[in-house]
């Protein structure tokens, strides 16, 4: 027998075994329709996070994009992947990783868009207003962080997204790893567009593998029209989910004990 193989499945499952949720030992043993996906809506009515160039608040970009990647997750084979609230009202981020610990979700996904820091914006009239912008900077970015308890697994969980968005045609940002104030992110994966944030409540409360997806730098005048258009975004929906999906089908083909 060829022990690469074996090896290589060993290392995956010990990985993934850190997680206290059991993200090994509980996919292992169900099947891949009982897996829990939990996708965050990033923001809120009231703090609705970064304003786009054209004026657009972050959250509604952020709510299209959920909604897709769940729809995406129930025709691939996830039911009970589900939305993080959709309605808007103002969980913490906190909040948000305890509600999916609750309903004892095996992954979880926060769903954002970006900006920059503000040294880098100027100034542009759009319909008689005067908005920020900066073109500098497109592409989406990825981040998990150490303070989870399912790191491992979130770092794989993170490459599995990085992978899938490139091979569907989309590129990483890679400012968020600038020496400056604001950022110097730890590059966990330059071609993925992987970082590591401890800071994020979101991931670091979940007790399952949880990755925060920036989808896109809504303050690039370009960028923000490319991510409003619906072809692209069901694109990068299907991209996301098809890596959910693969994450989990590696344990739910697991052999039962």
């Amino acid at each position: 027998m060829n022990p690469a193989p074996v090896l290589g499945l060993i290392l995956l499952l010990a990985g993934w075994a850190s997680a206290p949720h059991a993200m090994a030992a509980g996919l292992a043993t169900k099947p891949l329709a009982d897996v829990v996906a939990a996708v965050d809506v990033g923001h809120s009515h009231k703090r609705s996070g970064a304003t786009s160039a054209r004026g657009v608040p972050e959250y509604r970009f952020n709510l299209e994009l959920a909604r897709l990647v769940v729809a995406e997750l129930h025709k691939a084979g996830l039911p009970r992947a589900f939305l993080i609230d959709e309605a808007g009202t103002d969980i913490p981020p906190a909040g948000r990783a305890a509600l999916a610990n609750r309903k004892k979700a095996d992954i979880l996904i926060s769903i954002h868009h970006d900006s920059v820091q503000p040294h880098y914006l100027s100034v542009w009239p759009f319909e008689g207003r005067q908005r920020k912008y900066c073109d500098r900077f497109v592409g989406y970015s990825l981040f998990v962080s150490a303070k989870n308890p399912a790191y491992a697994a979130s770092r794989s969980l993170g490459q599995d997204i990085g992978d899938s968005l490139r091979q569907a045609g989309f590129a990483p940002t890679l400012h968020h790893a600038e020496p400056i104030p604001g950022e110097g992110r730890e590059l966990l994966d330059a071609e993925r567009g992987l970082y590591r944030y401890d800071g994020l409540a979101v991931l670091h409360q979940a007790d399952m593998p949880a990755v925060l997806v920036e989808g896109g730098v809504i303050v690039n005048r370009d960028e923000e029209l490319a991510l409003a258009d619906p072809q692209r975004r069901s694109r990068m929906a299907q991209a996301i989910a098809q890596a959910i999906v693969q994450a989990a089908a590696r344990f739910a083909a697991a052999p039962r004990p």
